[in-house]
């Protein structure tokens, strides 16, 4: 083994040595340490580590001791001549003298030698249950606040809704990417892996240069919808890699290309292309040919005690042949909160110094509400070549700290007058010097005489308006600095040159700390091993944490799909403001908006006023919450944090969300929009896998979700449900273009669209109100009486899925075709079905619940309602449902739309490869349309549903979605449940063919697992090292550097598998990691057997009546399961994770 020594130096440079950095735990993939990923030197060895660890076999590399010295370059002394005008503070405060701090610097080196893990299990004994775990019951219990800091910064505010004060509603060219640099944003902020603090009073993010490009990479680049011609997409290449819940550790991927990076040819390609060509990326172009790029390695740890103190490591490697410079330059700033108001608040501050005995540079941040926070920059060892070794004659790189003020460039941007000097893209002019304006000669005492066009054009994108000029405001000279000499302002940066790092992995490395802390008391400013070793142990607390989510053998493969897929929705959360009132009117201290705008959006919403920590579907594509996404987020949320899942679902039916008559606010394009009613699904859903899996029941979260809920059942039945008849229109209901007609907007054919799907969803509700009431009658038994409304609810609609027009009746089901269609009735009477099959006919199987036979002995009211409706209304439930008086496995009674004649004709056209079953999931429309679309022609125009199996071809609602075929996770997700529950009921006695005309048959639960496991494989490497996802490009299959990482697209190629839409939707594309934990185990690669055999472990029953399925007094969340149940095939839940 190597000498500790040469270990601290690898440490030193390449932050934790020899350790392996796969997700997984094998040395062998992911982000190499350079002393195993590059040409060894003769004698050096790598062995298999007889101690394994991570989650897979773990690799330790035998590194030959370095032929330079391993001692690093020494630092800069006290006698060193400081950075020009930066204030050298030896002792703020008045207590940071060495005496003082002797003790608490020996305790802390004592305390380090035992890992903090270690000493919580000593404390904690049997009821220990992890590092994490405790951070989460600390913060859960206000004891300590360790979710203050976390990734709330937005990969994108430009071009936002909340930032678009335009006329006209366009906010993608009212605030465009060319303004993001120089224009202060009013709702928000944005970065590359950044972080802020909850209430985003202070900002961190990175920022580099490659010396070629026109601007610094301060945030990532992306088509508008304009450009993109399959709507807005982003042009970059980054993974979100790993995250606690807490945040304790955080790990962020960004592949910056050494090339300069190709801007214009993005937008004038994908400008070019029209929808029948795939979309042009970065890695088509030139920008990583000769793997000339830099991997830049973001990495976040918080002190063990200390939620407050955040170690910073930014490791860069150079993939490249050539010596390459790159400047890193993290950023510190605060969001301007001071342009908006007419008096002025107290503006924070940011100044500049030299601090400690070893002079690190220091950027102190004073907020009135905050604190005083400071940022230490520690210098850098020079760059490190693949052979690790140092050359002595280089010195350590220490940043040259740049500030300025978080103000709009007026002058640059619209011609105007700054109001400071020093304004928001300073960096940018002080770094590059091509980016700096053109010099004209003028009287440098002249005051410039302009028409101030500078806050008005702002407002209104550019567009001087019809109105007076702008007030005075303070004209300035022409400055030689664009970075305040003063070293003090509102935007900081710390700037490190790293020139001619050797190629094929050569290193640069920056740390940095963020801490309240002064600097005399903190040890690991002064010791990189320390430094190091804080975030190798928070690295390892997070291995300990995914580990106690994994049962049985699932493959290292599937666990770092898993871990990146909850990683990536960790890192996905954002803080997001939005006042309606202040947004709609304006600013006092700005020109008013453009009067027209008051009618375009969200007029009707007044009350909205958002300041919350919230779950994004993509933090660049969909940089605002959506409310179906969210209650799909919840779901694998819940099993790593419980309680962040549970403040989603409480937040979104609040008085400042929800409007007064009930319903949920949409998405920031058009809050008023229609989707899916699956909120009282999460909620059940959350709540039992928080009682199963952490052994707490939050039956006051349960009841305030469920009464709010009430309101918003209401809403649905009075503005969906206007003639009283049970069956919903619905518009929008988040499925896009998977109709003949745009379902927002009136038919041309006229009459009324009587939708299969919209109607199946309100059922489903129903059930899940039904369930929840149930729940709660357990402890009040006035819900005895609500669950008996949603059961007559939901037989009404359930009948009206046959509905009478005249003397006859009609029906949205075809029982020629065996399928539900949505239908029109025209103004005469008659009704014409759509036979489209779509996700419309499948979504009536969601509509599924199985009552236990103690809940309707433990009920008696409900169950003598239950039998009144059987013994009064059997005629309605025969016709549409499920027969509720027939017992099934275990004399358990169903409750379901589809009865089992039905379901067998859906199924057989569900599982056939030929309609919807692929080999990803289930498609979102049968690929019997490729050759028989169907259509109709309407006043001279074709109305027409083609077979789309991977992008749309249609510019309905943007063109950046399809659902005219393509997988969709979120949708697959709840069928696969029903499933279950049809199981549940129907046992061993139901089989089918699966897939269709295969001779193979299953039961339900077999079903359900089989589709499960095509959606894995969409994820997990097949036989050839391929992953489906990535469409068969070579560079990101079989590149070491690519190989390992995984995006996680909005919805997938139904034929190939491909991923599509918006790349980084962790939101409802994360629910793979919920498959992967509750059917990983029995998948195999690169097809699961035609007869899986299933050894899930089901987490928890559907059954409400009695306990907690972890007991009483649980001994832990994940000790409750033994090896013989993780191999039974129990009975199948959709709560079976």
């Amino acid at each position: 083994m190597a000498s500790s020594g040469v270990r601290k130096v690898q440490q030193r440079i390449f932050g934790t040595g020899v350790q392996s950095d796969d997700l997984s735990g094998n040395d062998s993939q992911g982000e190499e340490r350079p002393a195993s990923s590059v040409p060894q030197e003769s004698g050096s060895s790598v062995a298999a580590d007889p101690a394994g660890g991570g989650q897979g076999s773990g690799l330790t590399v035998v590194i030959p001791k370095p032929k330079a010295s391993p001692t690093p370059p020494p630092r800069k002394t006290a006698s060193d001549p400081s950075p020009k005008n930066v204030e050298k503070v030896t002792n703020p405060g008045g207590d940071e003298d060495a005496d003082a701090d002797a003790d608490a610097d020996a305790n802390a080196k004592e305390e380090a030698d035992v890992p903090f893990r270690q000493r919580l299990a000593d404390k904690l004994g049997a009821e220990y249950k992890g590092a994490e775990r405790y951070r989460l019951q600390q913060d859960d219990k206000r004891d300590k606040h360790w979710k203050r800091w976390g990734p709330y910064l937005s990969d994108r505010q430009w071009a936002t809704v909340r930032e678009d004060y335009s006329a006209n509603g366009d906010a993608w060219s009212h605030f465009p990417h060319e303004h993001a640099r120089s224009r202060a944003y009013r709702w928000g902020e944005d970065g590359i892996a950044g972080i802020s603090d909850n209430h985003q009073r202070l900002c961190f993010a990175l920022s580099l240069w490659n010396g070629r490009d026109p601007i610094l990479k301060e945030r990532l680049f992306g088509v508008t919808g304009h450009q993109g011609n399959h709507g807005e997409d982003v042009k970059e290449l980054y993974y979100y890699l790993d995250s606690t819940p807490t945040h304790s550790y955080m790990k962020f991927l960004y592949k910056y290309p050494q090339r300069r990076f190709p801007y214009e040819e993005l937008v004038t390609e994908n400008q070019r292309r029209d929808r029948n060509v795939s979309e042009y990326e970065i890695l088509d172009s030139n920008a990583f040919d000769e793997d000339r790029y830099w991997d830049v390695f973001v990495e976040y740890a918080k002190d063990e005690q200390k939620p407050d103190d955040i170690y910073i490591r930014i490791t860069s490697y150079n993939r490249g042949p050539d010596p390459a410079t790159l400047h890193i330059i993290p950023q510190l700033w605060f969001p301007n909160t001071w342009s908006w108001p007419l008096e002025k608040p107290a503006i924070p501050s940011l100044t500049g110094s030299i601090r400690g005995k070893d002079n690190i540079n220091t950027v102190t941040a004073r907020h009135p509400t905050l604190g005083k926070t400071h940022l230490y920059c520690l210098p850098s060892p020079p760059p490190v070549g693949p052979t690790n070794v140092f050359d002595e004659s280089i010195d350590s790189v220490d940043p040259d700290l740049l500030f300025t003020e978080n103000e709009t460039n007026f002058s640059r941007l619209y011609g105007g007058i700054n109001d400071s000097p020093y304004v928001k893209d300073a960096f940018h002019d002080h770094i590059i010097p091509d980016h700096r304006p053109s010099v004209k000669e003028t009287d440098p005492e002249e005051t410039f005489v302009h028409r101030i066009r500078s806050r008005t054009a702002s407002i209104y994108g550019g567009e001087e308006p019809s109105s007076p000029e702008a007030g005075p405001c303070t004209p300035f000279p022409p400055t030689e600095s664009y970075v305040n000499p003063e070293k003090k302002g509102t935007k900081a940066a710390a700037h490190y040159v790293f020139n001619n790092v050797p190629g094929h992995g050569g290193c640069a490395v920056v740390r940095l700390k963020l801490t309240p802390a002064r600097i005399g008391r903190d040890p690991s400013l002064d010791d990189e091993v320390l430094f190091d070793d804080a975030i190798e142990e928070r690295r390892q607390e997070a291995d300990e944490f995914y580990n106690a989510l994994v049962f049985g053998p699932i493959s290292d493969d599937l666990k770092q799909v898993m871990r990146q897929a909850l990683g990536g929705m960790l890192w996905t959360k954002q803080y997001y403001r939005f006042i309606q009132k202040e947004w709609l009117e304006g600013d006092p201290a700005q020109p008013p908006p453009p009067p027209e705008r008051k009618w375009i959006r969200n007029r009707e919403w007044p009350h909205m006023h958002i300041e919350d920590i919230l779950s994004m579907p993509d933090k660049w594509e969909y940089p605002f919450f959506a409310a179906w996404d969210t209650a799909f987020h919840c779901i694998p949320l819940a099993v790593v944090d419980p309680s962040f899942a549970k403040k989603q679902l409480d937040l979104l039916t609040r008085e400042w969300y929800m409007k007064p008559d009930g319903q949920i606010p949409a998405y920031e394009w058009n809050f008023s929009d229609v989707n899916p009613p699956v909120h009282a699904w999460a909620t059940f859903r959350v709540f039992k896998i928080e009682r199963k899996l952490y052994g707490r029941e939050d039956l006051p979260f349960l009841e305030r979700v469920f009464q709010k809920l009430l309101l918003n059942f209401t809403w649905w039945v009075n503005r969906k449900d206007q003639g009283g008849n049970n069956v919903f229109e619905g518009g929008f209901l988040g499925l896009d273009n998977i109709g003949v007609f745009n379902r927002s907007e009136k038919l041309p054919t006229g009459g009324t669209l009587r939708q299969a799907d919209g109607t199946a969803w309100m059922a489903f509700y129903c059930l899940n109100m039904l369930n929840m009431a149930l729940e709660l009658a357990k402890h009040n038994p006035v819900y005895e009486d609500i669950a008996s409304k949603f059961f007559e609810h939901f037989i009404f609609i359930a009948d009206a899925m046959t509905f009478k027009e005249g003397e006859a009746e009609f029906s949205l089901w075809s029982e020629q075709d065996g399928m539900y269609y949505d239908a029109i009735e025209f103004e005469d009477g008659h009704c014409m079905q759509l036979p489209v099959r779509s996700l419309v006919g499948l979504i009536p199987l969601y509509a599924t619940l199985v009552l236990e036979p103690s809940v309707l002995n433990r009920f008696p009211g409900f169950k003598k309602r239950v039998e009144w409706f059987i013994n009064n209304r059997s005629q309605m439930a025969d016709r549409n449902m499920a027969n509720i008086e027939v017992a099934g496995k275990e004399q358990r009674r169903l409750l379901a739309l589809a009865s089992k004649e039905r379901l067998v004709k859906i199924l057989e056209k569900m599982l056939d490869e030929d309609e919807f079953l692929s080999e990803h999931g289930v498609r979102s429309l049968s690929k019997l349309h490729k050759e028989r679309p169907w259509g109709m022609d309407v006043h001279g125009q074709r109305h027409e549903v083609p077979y789309w199996p991977g992008d749309s071809l249609s510019g309905m609602f943007g063109g950046n979605s399809n659902w005219r075929g393509p997988i969709w996770l979120a949708t697959n997700f709840i069928l696969i449940e029903s499933l279950q529950r049809f199981y549940q009921y129907y046992g061993d006695d139901l089989q089918v063919e699966c897939p269709t005309g295969s001779g193979y048959y299953m039961n339900l639960a077999s079903v359900a697992e089989e589709i499960q496991h095509r959606i894995i494989h969409i994820f997990g490497r097949d036989m050839e090292g391929r992953r489906a996802t990535n469409g068969g490009s070579s560079k990101l299959d079989y590149d070491p550097h690519f190989r390992d990482y995984v995006w996680f697209y909005e919805f997938f190629h139904a034929d190939s598998g491909k991923g599509l839409g918006a790349s980084h939707q962790t939101g409802w594309s994360g629910l793979v990691a919920y498959h992967i934990l509750q059917s990983g185990v029995s998948c195999r690669l690169p097809r699961t057997p035609k007869t899986p055999r299933s050894v899930v472990q089901h987490y928890f029953d559907e059954t409400i009546d009695g306990h907690s399925a972890a007991g009483d007094e649980p001994k832990s969340a994940y000790s409750m399961f033994s090896a013989v149940e993780l191999n039974t095939l129990g009975d199948i839940s959709p709560d079976a994770l």
